[in-house]
């Protein structure tokens, strides 16, 4: 790429209880970080969501003119024109964070850990971005979850699955009714999509809930992500 290689991601890390043997990367909103995101679960929850097994990264995305923001600086995964699912991706901003992303899927590897043991997911923009980068370039994966997100009418994603023959990491979708930022037709659209397109796909109503978590969701989640990364039995020798 000729390229100077992207500073790595910063993150916040809920180490496992025990033994490390899977890891889980959380996507923060727009203009969040990964600590923000933490801490927003940790309110929500009372304590870290934590796991016996499961290594928790929340990476904090590089500050970057945002244009729904008249192009101030925002700590953003990609570019939008607009919050709105029929205009065209910012293909450039979302394939370079794409990068730097596998970058972090890489230093898990290298940790001894299989991708099949990692799963990655966010909130709104976040979870927006871990659709791309799973279903474009890391078919691999345990899963994929998306928390009050959506991809483009004819989003890249969309195009690449339409080529593709492989089997795919399972979605876990939650969206709430009352969202009024990421409307719930736009998830249920993209969930649709998803599905015609040979993903194992699930979504998840909360009714009147806004732009925003809450307990049960992430109760649910966390079932989820036991569910799809479970302790492993120690191997005998």
């Amino acid at each position: 790429l000729g390229m100077a290689a992207p500073a790595a991601l910063q993150r916040s890390v809920v180490s496992p209880a025990g033994r490390h043997t899977a890891s889980l990367i959380f996507l923060h909103g727009s203009g969040d970080t990964g600590q923000g995101a933490r801490a927003w679960i940790k309110q929500i929850l009372n304590q870290d969501m934590a796991f016996q097994h499961i290594k928790v990264i929340y990476p904090t995305a590089p500050a970057r003119p945002y244009t729904p923001m008249k192009g101030a600086f925002s700590n953003v995964w990609f570019d939008r024109y607009k919050i709105c699912n029929d205009v065209p991706e910012h293909i450039e901003s979302i394939d370079s964070m794409c990068q730097g992303l596998t970058d972090l899927i890489n230093d898990e590897v290298k940790n001894g850990i299989a991708k099949n043991r990692i799963l990655i997911g966010g909130f709104s923009m976040g979870g927006g971005m871990a659709m791309h980068l799973a279903y474009r370039f890391h078919q691999d994966l345990a899963g994929v979850f998306a928390l009050s997100s959506f991809l483009n009418k004819d989003s890249a994603v969309y195009q690449a699955l339409k080529r593709n023959e492989s089997a795919l990491p399972e979605l876990f979708q939650c969206h709430g009714t009352a969202d009024e930022l990421v409307l719930y037709s736009w998830g249920e659209e993209t969930n649709k999509m998803l599905k015609s397109l040979g993903v194992s796909a699930s979504l998840h109503t909360f009714p009147n809930l806004n732009h925003e978590l809450n307990r049960t969701e992430i109760e649910q989640l966390k079932s989820w992500i036991v569910k799809k990364l479970p302790v492993e039995a120690p191997k005998a020798n």
